[in-house]
C-alpha cells in the first residue's frame, strides 16, 4: 500500500474513532442531565408533599416512628441470644483479648474465653429491657422542631435523635444492670481471673480491666444499630408498616 494512501486511512480511522468517542461523551452528558432533571423533580415532589402535612401529622409520624423503632429493638435484643444469634450486634471480646486469645487457647485458657464471650452476650440481652421507658420518655419530650428534624435530617435521622437524648442515661442505667448479670453468672470472676493471667505482659490497659463498662457501651450499640435497622424498613416500605400516619409522613419522603 502507498504511503500517502496508508497515512490517508489512517486519519481517517482517528476521525471516526474521535467521532465515536465524542458520540458516548454526549450519550453520557445526557443519560447524567437526565438523572439529575430526576432527581431534581423528585426533590420537589417530596418538598411539596411535605409542605401539605400538617405539624400535628408530621410530629404524630414522627412519634410513631421513633416508638416502633424502639419497641421493635427492645423486643429483638432483649431476650435469649438477642445478641448472641444475632451477628450484626454480637458482642466480640474485649481487643486485648482478641489479640491474644491464639496463644491464651493454647495455654488452655479456651473455655474461659468461650464463656466469656458468651457471658457478654448474655450481660447485654438482660439489660436491653430497662432502655424502653427512657426511650418512650425521649419519644413524649420531642418537640415539634425535633419532628421536623428528624423528617429532613436524613437516613439515620431517628437513630441520631435517640443516641443524642438517650445514651448517657442509658449508659448510666445499663451499667448497674450489667454489673449485677456479670456478678451473677460468674462473668466478672472470670474476667477477672483472665485479666489476673495475663495482666504481667501488658496486655490488658487500665480502662480495660473491668468488663461492665466495656459490655455496656456494645450494649447500646447494639441497641442503636437497631433502631437504625428498623428505620431503614420505614423509610423504605411506610406502608408495609400497616400505619396510616407513617404511610402518611414517610410515604411523602
Amino acid at each position: 500500500m502507498p504511503l500517502a494512501s496508508y497515512g490517508s486511512n489512517l486519519e481517517s480511522h482517528n476521525g471516526l474513532a474521535m467521532a465515536a468517542s465524542q458520540s458516548s461523551v454526549r450519550r453520557r452528558l445526557h443519560i447524567c442531565a437526565g438523572a439529575l432533571a430526576l432527581v431534581v423533580v423528585a426533590r420537589a415532589r417530596a418538598a411539596d408533599l411535605l409542605s401539605q402535612l400538617t405539624e400535628r401529622d408530621a410530629a404524630a409520624g414522627v412519634r410513631a416512628a421513633l416508638e416502633r423503632g424502639a419497641g421493635v429493638a427492645v423486643d429483638l435484643l432483649g431476650k435469649t441470644d438477642g445478641f448472641w444469634a444475632n451477628e450484626l450486634v454480637r458482642i466480640p471480646l474485649p481487643e486485648w483479648l482478641q489479640k491474644g486469645e491464639r496463644a491464651m487457647r493454647m495455654f488452655g485458657m479456651g473455655k474461659d474465653l468461650d464463656e466469656l464471650h458468651v457471658g457478654i452476650n448474655r450481660a447485654a440481652e438482660q439489660a436491653v429491657p430497662a432502655a424502653r421507658p427512657l426511650l418512650v420518655s425521649a419519644v413524649r419530650g420531642m418537640t415539634v422542631q425535633d419532628a421536623k428534624g428528624i423528617l429532613t435530617g436524613g437516613d439515620d435521622s431517628v437513630t441520631r435523635f435517640f443516641e443524642s437524648h438517650t445514651r448517657t442515661g442509658l449508659q448510666e442505667k445499663f451499667l448497674p444492670i450489667v454489673g449485677g448479670v456479670t456478678q451473677k453468672i460468674g462473668l466478672a470472676r472470670r474476667y477477672d481471673k483472665v485479666v489476673d493471667q495475663v495482666s504481667s505482659v501488658g496486655l490488658v490497659k487500665p480502662d480495660e480491666a473491668k468488663i461492665e463498662p466495656y459490655a455496656t457501651t456494645k450494649s447500646l450499640d447494639g441497641l442503636f444499630l437497631m433502631i437504625g435497622q428498623e428505620e431503614k424498613k420505614i423509610r423504605a416500605d411506610p406502608i408495609g408498616t400497616g400505619s396510616a400516619i407513617l404511610k402518611k409522613v414517610f410515604g411523602a419522603l
